[in-house]
């Protein structure tokens, strides 16, 4: 059963407002009309909530800011009271804990339950809920990576501890939150499971707050790791992606359960990301640092296998750009764009080339 999508213009609270993804689903949302709470831990924190403040739509009262300590019960009480949708984007950054993921998905169903109102939340996962494996060859096996693939699950070596916490947890979350919106039946739990967010940041704190944003802050600077078991880059822009959950929660089709790829499909190993700056923006003069390798040995000695692994792999996104209509930006353009809003917004300064007079 579907239930009632948001209406037009009306009031959607969004977990995670101030950090990378979750500040452009508020600006998206108020771009089309919407009212928005804006849920973040420290509402006085001028570093981290200041861009907010300055969105139009604060100005107005139709933006608006929430505290919310996600380890407190009744955290989003207040903020969810009276709204027709939730985003909620916020996670944890310890991923070791599944007790304390359940706990914490556990205070905003809670929420969610008592708000008298919310008939749809979009729950931000990650592909690595899709992808994220111990045994590579499993993405032999099933190589084409959509909304229906899930990690290998049995495997045994998958635990937080082996390094699968954080898809361990996104997936606990998806399922705890299709389970309560089930058993309480006025409100449905749409997920979207987000590739590698690239594009612009909105504030300097977000140049740290997250993985691709800080690595390519990195590359500027002269610093550019390879990526573990040599996953090339599965890229969404940022903007595409919250463009994404906003069509979730609008839309007419979707049901309490599934779950949506947000990403273009488009890949790129690390190298060639961090020589591509200078390709797009020569006028920086950016001196492409030389890529560092600390995998283990063991790693190193399957380099050619696990970069053919990848390249094997077969990226799929139909389902939700027939949902969207969405014609995702191309890498080019999120990289260039997130270069130039980490110099302009981020005060990262880029080591540059030298040049002979």
């Amino acid at each position: 059963m579907t239930l009632s999508p948001i209406p037009k213009g009306g009031t959607v609270a969004v977990t995670g407002a101030a950090g990378f993804v979750g500040g452009w689903v508020v600006r998206r949302l108020l771009d089309k009309g919407y009212r928005v709470r804006a849920c973040v831990r420290d509402i006085d924190d001028a570093a981290k909530t200041g861009f907010l403040r300055q969105l139009s739509g604060f100005a107005s009262g139709r933006l608006t800011l929430h505290p919310a300590d996600l380890d407190q019960p009744g955290c989003f009480d207040a903020a969810f009271r009276g709204c027709n949708g939730v985003a909620h984007l916020s996670h944890l950054s310890d991923c070791q804990d599944q007790a304390r993921i359940q706990q914490v998905c556990e205070h905003v169903i809670a929420s969610l339950n008592r708000s008298g109102s919310v008939t749809r939340v979009v729950l931000t996962s990650s592909i690595a809920a899709v992808i994220s494996e111990m045994d590579l060859q499993e993405l032999v096996r099933r190589p084409v990576l959509f909304e229906g693939r899930y990690p290998d699950l049995h495997n045994p070596k998958r635990t937080p501890e082996r390094g699968q916490g954080y898809s361990m947890g996104k997936l606990l979350a998806e399922q705890l939150f299709a389970d309560a919106a089930q058993a309480h039946g006025g409100w449905d739990a749409i997920t979207v499971c987000p590739g590698d967010n690239v594009g612009p940041i909105q504030s300097a704190h977000q140049q740290t707050g997250g993985p691709w944003q800080r690595l390519i802050a990195g590359m500027l600077q002269g610093d550019c790791p390879q990526t573990p078991v040599y996953r090339p880059w599965m890229t969404v822009d940022v903007r595409d992606d919250a463009d994404c959950h906003i069509a979730l929660l609008e839309s007419l089709s979707v049901k309490n359960g599934e779950r949506f790829i947000a990403w273009s499909t488009e890949t790129r190993p690390v190298e060639q990301i961090c020589a591509d700056i200078h390709r797009l923006l020569p006028e920086l003069q950016h001196d492409t640092p030389l890529v560092t390798d600390s995998q283990p040995e063991r790693v190193r000695q399957r380099e050619a296998e696990m970069r053919a692994i990848w390249a094997g792999c077969n990226l799929r996104n139909e389902r939700i750009r027939a949902l969207t209509g969405l014609q995702f930006r191309p890498l080019d353009t999120s990289l260039r764009d997130r270069v130039e809003s980490l110099i302009s917004i981020g005060g990262v300064q880029p080591r540059r080339r030298a040049t002979i007079a």
